[in-house]
C-alpha cells in the first residue's frame, strides 16, 4: 500500500464519512452560503467525536450536476468556504474534496487553497457515459494543474468504473485492467464503486483490483453496519455516506445512532482482521 495512505491517517482500514454540502449558489435549493456551512461544520464535528477517521467534502446536492466547463467560479467559491470551516474545526483529521461534475481540477484548487488533504477524481483514464453527460479522461491535465499549483503533497483517488455511469466503451477492459490504467496514469489511489449510489461493489471486483495494483484501494459506495465486515480485508479505505444518515437516504440529515452503530461494527471488524479471525 502506498506510504502517503499510511502516513495521511492515523489508524489503518480508516473510514472517511461524506459532508454533502448543501445546493452551492445559483443551484436550485440553495439556502444561502453560511447555512450550508454551518451544517457541514455540525456534521463534521459530530462525525470526529464518533470516531471516524476522515472526512470528504462533496457537492452532492448540486442536482443536476453541470460538467466542469460548464461550471462558474461560485462553486469553488463555495466549497472554499465549506471546506476552511470544517478543516478549522477538526484539526488534524484528514479532509478531502470531490467536485460534481468531474471538476477534478476545481477540487485540487479548492483542497489546495483550504488546507486539504486529498482529492476524489472521477474520469481519470478512458471515457464513459454518466447521467451528467460524458466524462473523458482528464490525468494528464490534473497532474500538470497540481503541478503547475505547486500541490504535489495532495493525492487524488481516482475512481474506476464509476458509479451512474454506463461503461459500454470500456467493455472490453475488466476492472482490473482500469485500474492498473490509473496507477499507470498517476493515481495515488483508486476507488471502487457499485453501479449506484448506496449499492456495495460485488467483492470479486475488489479482489480483481487488487491483483493489478499496489495502489490503496478504497470501497467507495454501499458499505454499512451488516456489511462491513464482509469487505475489511478487501480494502485500504472505506468511503462511506448514506448508511450514516436518516433511513440511508444520502439526502437526509446525519443520524447519530446510525453513526455510532457503524463506527461499532467498523471496531469490531478492525479488531477480528487484527486477531487473524
Amino acid at each position: 500500500m502506498c506510504t502517503t495512505f499510511a502516513r495521511l491517517f492515523a489508524r489503518p482500514k480508516p473510514v472517511i464519512a461524506m459532508i454533502h454540502t448543501g445546493p452551492s449558489p445559483g443551484v436550485p435549493g440553495c439556502r444561502g452560503v453560511a447555512c450550508a456551512s454551518e451544517r457541514a461544520v455540525a456534521e463534521a464535528r459530530l462525525y470526529a467525536e464518533l470516531g471516524v477517521d476522515g472526512l470528504l467534502v462533496e457537492n452532492m446536492h448540486d442536482f443536476p450536476a453541470v460538467h466542469e466547463r460548464a461550471m462558474g467560479p461560485e462553486v469553488a467559491a463555495f466549497m472554499t468556504r465549506v471546506a476552511c470551516a470544517v478543516k478549522r474545526h477538526v484539526g488534524r483529521m484528514p479532509v478531502g474534496i470531490q467536485v460534481l461534475f468531474q471538476a477534478n481540477k476545481t477540487a485540487l484548487a479548492i483542497a489546495h487553497a483550504a488546507g486539504c488533504n486529498f482529492v476524489r477524481a472521477e474520469g481519470w483514464t478512458h471515457a464513459h457515459v454518466s447521467d451528467k453527460g460524458i466524462a473523458e479522461a482528464s490525468a494528464g491535465e490534473v497532474l500538470r494543474y497540481r503541478k503547475m499549483l505547486g500541490a504535489e503533497g495532495i493525492p487524488v483517488y481516482a475512481d474506476v468504473q464509476k458509479k451512474h455511469a454506463s461503461h459500454t466503451w470500456t467493455a472490453d477492459l475488466s476492472i482490473a485492467d482500469l485500474a492498473s490504467s490509473a496507477e499507470m496514469h498517476g493515481a495515488d489511489g483508486v476507488v471502487v464503486t457499485g453501479s449506484t449510489t448506496g449499492y456495495a461493489p460485488g467483492p470479486d471486483d475488489l479482489i480483481e483490483v487488487a491483483s493489478a495494483t499496489n495502489l490503496p484501494i478504497l470501497v467507495g459506495s454501499g458499505l454499512n453496519a451488516d456489511n462491513f465486515g464482509d469487505y475489511v480485508d478487501l480494502a485500504d479505505g472505506f468511503i462511506i455516506g448514506s448508511a450514516f444518515k436518516e433511513n440511508g437516504d444520502w439526502r437526509a440529515p446525519v443520524c447519530e445512532s446510525r453513526v455510532r452503530s457503524l463506527i461499532g461494527a467498523v471496531e469490531y471488524a478492525r479488531g477480528q482482521e487484527v486477531n487473524g479471525q
